[in-house]
């Protein structure tokens, strides 16, 4: 699923504006996960690495081998978004629903169908794709290369880099090996695998055309620290390919899939993907807190050009210009100043506010980063301790996002472990009940709702929304503490009520 944007908005960004280290990358520390394994030791301490052996990473004009190891390791994700209580209704078509999917855009307000894909990272099920692909789902349903189908949990999401990650329960499954995006230069062979147009396991080849491309996708939908650093392919990527895996020769994963420029909605020869090293930052604080870890410079910058260096007297053009320092930010506690040029960030130049924003971005607050900056031609090197957003230098811990209530009924999602404790495939739990019509009808804490009108329920979005669309009297089915079976007859209050 991907946005339908105008070719020419990205063309003559010459200068980014307001960026930030206010750049980013953060959330909110869950304790009892800390323990968890990141990505990268999952993949290297699994079997499944064994598929990799054979593969020669010389590149060639031939991609079967590619091709072999990379489509049983990607999915195709189907979402439903609203309820089935409620009625379809055809509506004229929005050019931005382009993104989600065949079928997706000629339902409103009634349940909705959309589809994309997404990758495998690790052999106990772990999937990636992207946030548009899952935003708003109250049902995320993944099929595998072989056609196993899964109804999939969903661990987290990152409007800031447009990245989601999924769960399946299931083991042993084949995955993509992370390569590194930082080695990834302009002009090299890769191959996008996705499902495009619903058509399963397609390959598709191309080179690198770009690298650090910032198309102001992210940040045009009020995410304030939006992450862009794309990189820029000519392989073929049509809707339905959001969230699917951009390779190398060696078949190793380099990015995600997300975005194409096109005037037509389909393919017009430029595609989009958000660099690995970024995605392997956001799922792993995805996997441990639930949340992103975000770090901030604190800086605003500009986009160096002639125009500016004549303006400035800079000697050159490299690096990026420092057009505003946050009072008390981490770039001011360390001593940057405005009118400085940052030119590294650990030894990685920055010669854009994207790649800036990416190499922020992979740290978390309380990290200490190198800054190279040219002040009045004199070369430093500044460490500067990144700050969360609550100008903090130590990962946050907190109670997880507070539940949903409806008509006095608190809800949240339940955890894997949670449902295979209690013996169920689906359902969400009740965290409190206030004074209303859910108390009355014998409603407990801890209880949980797996049916509402016969209807499955996978998500407490799509609890809200089967309630929403409901009036008058319902069942709830589930289980209660115990672990026994309940059925509840609801009367809901009308609208007027």
């Amino acid at each position: 699923m991907e946005k339908l944007m105008n070719k020419n908005k990205f063309i003559g960004l010459a200068l980014a504006g307001l960026i930030g280290g206010i750049v980013s990358l953060g959330g909110v520390a869950v304790v009892n996960k800390l323990t968890v394994k990141s990505i990268d030791e999952k993949q290297l301490n699994s079997k499944q690495l064994a598929r990799y052996a054979s593969l020669n990473p010389t590149p060639s004009f031939d991609f079967a081998g590619v091709a072999e190891v990379s489509t049983p390791a990607v999915v195709h994700i189907k979402v439903v978004v609203g309820s089935t209580a409620e009625k379809p209704q055809a509506a004229p078509m929005d050019p931005f629903d382009f993104f989600n999917g065949p079928g997706f855009r000629f339902q409103q307000p009634g349940p909705r169908m959309g589809s994309g894909s997404g990758v495998i990272l690790t052999d106990d099920g772990y999937i990636v794709t992207n946030n548009h692909v899952v935003e708003g789902a109250t049902k995320v349903e993944v099929v595998l290369n072989d056609k196993r189908t899964y109804v999939a949990e969903v661990i987290g999401t990152d409007k800031n880099t447009d990245i989601a990650l999924l769960r399946i329960a299931e083991n042993n499954l084949p995955f993509l090996k992370f390569g590194n995006s930082d080695d990834v230069k302009v002009g090299q062979w890769v191959v996008a695998v996705g499902n495009p147009f619903n058509l399963e396991s397609t390959v598709t080849v191309g080179i690198v055309s770009a690298m650090g491309r910032n198309i102001d996708l992210i940040r045009s939908k009020g995410n304030k620290y939006a992450i862009e650093n794309f990189i820029q392919t000519d392989a073929a990527i049509n809707p339905g390919n959001s969230g699917g895996a951009l390779v190398n020769t060696g078949g190793e994963l380099i990015g995600i899939n997300t975005a194409i420029a096109s005037e037509t909605g389909s393919y017009a020869g430029y595609a989009f993907a958000v660099p690995v090293n970024l995605v392997k930052k956001v799922v792993n604080d995805l996997m441990k807190y639930g949340k992103v870890q975000r770090a901030l410079l604190g800086v605003s910058v500009q986009e160096i050009n002639q125009q500016l260096a004549d303006e400035k007297g800079l000697s050159d053009l490299k690096g990026v210009f420092v057009a505003e320092v946050i009072e008390n930010g981490a770039a001011d506690k360390a001593g940057i100043k405005k009118g400085d040029v940052i030119l590294k960030i650990n030894n990685v130049e920055v010669n854009s506010s994207s790649r800036l924003q990416e190499e922020i971005g992979k740290n978390k607050p309380g990290d200490k980063v190198k800054v190279s900056i040219r002040r009045k031609g004199a070369a430093l090197e500044i460490e500067a301790t990144l700050l969360s957003e609550n100008g903090k230098t130590s990962v946050e811990t907190a109670a997880t996002a507070a539940p949903e209530t409806y008509q006095g009924m608190k809800m949240a999602n339940t955890t894997r472990e949670e449902r295979q404790s209690m013996g169920v495939k689906n359902g969400v739990k009740v965290t409190g009940v206030d004074k209303g019509v859910f108390k009355d009808a014998g409603i407990a804490e801890g209880f949980v709702i797996t049916h509402i009108n016969n209807e499955p329920v996978y998500s407490v979005q799509g609890a809200v929304s089967s309630l929403n669309a409901l009036r008058g009297a319902i069942t709830i089915e589930g289980k209660t503490t115990d672990g026994k079976d309940k059925v509840v007859a609801v009367k809901l209050p009308s609208k007027s009520e």
